[in-house]
């Protein structure tokens, strides 16, 4: 048997039409490419973190349940008390546990352009997956299409980014809660950008049966750990529990999150300067003839590029040393579209100097 016929007889076909998902090297280059919180802590919380490591017992298997991890999570995210969380490896496993669950042949919604991870595990698992297309030039909601997609397809899951992921913008909060009382499946609000903004449907858990809330610890600054949650009905969250595969949250992930969420006001501090900064690379990127950015409420900007440009744009960036996010391959609303991660200040200022000499 030749290797293309081992292949072919061993690998499921929408498996072999996908197309793996590529990180790029960026090695040598000012990162702002993966919405990555950029500051590290300060070497006396290093010292205090790797004291409460150094105590670890790495010989067992960590709590198969992450008890204690839970307890602050919940607290830390003003989770309700009716309410339960489970753990995954980041939010990709949050989403890959949420889809194993489901029916052969279900179906599944999200907007787009959104987090491409929806797409992908929908179609890894075989399932019937439906992107919603956003409306052109500010991305919100096509509200009327959505419901009449839900009323004609009954989706198992519907998948909403809020911030949108690689848009930047809030969905409309009452065009999210027709889709919620619309839908007899479930919706998520993948919130992995909570942290930059201040609106949440956290608060919504308890009134909507068929809603949960996902998050990550990714973009606080703990990108590392790979710890992501979701929130929801208790019910619903322990017939997830028993896709997950056991003691999935290693014992350093569950000690170093423990001591990190203690850190409140390191945290704050560092998204208050994102936050500013966000602010400020927004209004210089709208001084840049050609540039059109968009709104964000997350930790990074997408903006549009002139016509045909964006490639080019992107290599010249590389080309001083500065790496940011290509969208315009996927075309569509994302044509002519370049996304930079929110840095340090002196990081951003050398993106928009390099920016301003492309011209």
């Amino acid at each position: 048997m030749t290797e293309q016929a081992l292949i072919t007889a061993v690998i499921r076909p929408e498996i072999r039409a996908l197309t793996a998902y590529k990180v790029a090297d960026a090695t040598g280059y000012i990162k702002l490419d993966a919405m990555e919180n950029p500051y590290t802590w300060p070497e006396a919380v290093k010292a205090e973190w790797l004291s409460l490591l150094h105590d670890a017992e790495i010989n067992r298997y960590p709590d198969p349940e992450a008890k204690a991890l839970c307890r602050i999570l919940k607290d830390y995210n003003n989770i309700p008390a009716e309410s339960d969380i489970l753990l995954g490896n980041g939010s990709d496993e949050i989403i890959q546990l949420l889809l194993m669950a489901l029916p052969a042949n279900a179906t599944v919604m999200a907007a787009e352009p959104s987090f491409v991870m929806y797409k992908q595990i929908a179609q890894c698992l075989g399932l019937n997956y439906q992107g919603l297309p956003l409306i052109a030039e500010m991305f919100e909601l096509d509200l009327p299409a959505i419901l009449e997609n839900i009323k004609a397809q009954q989706p198992e899951i519907i998948f909403l980014a809020y911030p949108n992921n690689p848009t930047g913008n809030l969905f409309d909060s009452e065009a999210i809660e027709q889709i919620i009382q619309q839908s007899k499946g479930l919706v998520i609000l993948d919130e992995a950008y909570a942290p930059f903004t201040d609106f949440s449907f956290i608060n919504k858990l308890t009134q909507y049966t068929n809603l949960l809330v996902m998050r990550t610890v990714s973009k606080l600054g703990l990108a590392g750990l790979r710890l992501g949650f979701i929130a929801g009905n208790p019910n619903l969250i322990n017939e997830f529990n028993k896709a997950r595969l056991p003691y999935n949250i290693n014992i350093l992930t569950q000690c170093s999150a423990e001591f990190a969420l203690s850190q409140t006001e390191l945290f704050a501090e560092q998204t208050k300067i994102i936050c500013h900064e966000r602010a400020r690379m927004f209004l210089q990127l709208s001084t840049i003839k050609g540039m059109q950015p968009c709104p964000s409420a997350a930790n990074f900007i997408l903006f549009r590029t002139p016509e045909n440009k964006a490639t080019d744009i992107f290599n010249a960036l590389k080309e001083q040393g500065i790496l940011i996010k290509n969208l315009s391959p996927q075309q569509g609303l994302l044509k002519d579209c370049l996304r930079v991660t929110v840095g340090k200040p002196e990081e951003n200022n050398a993106f928009i100097k390099a920016l301003r000499s492309i011209g």
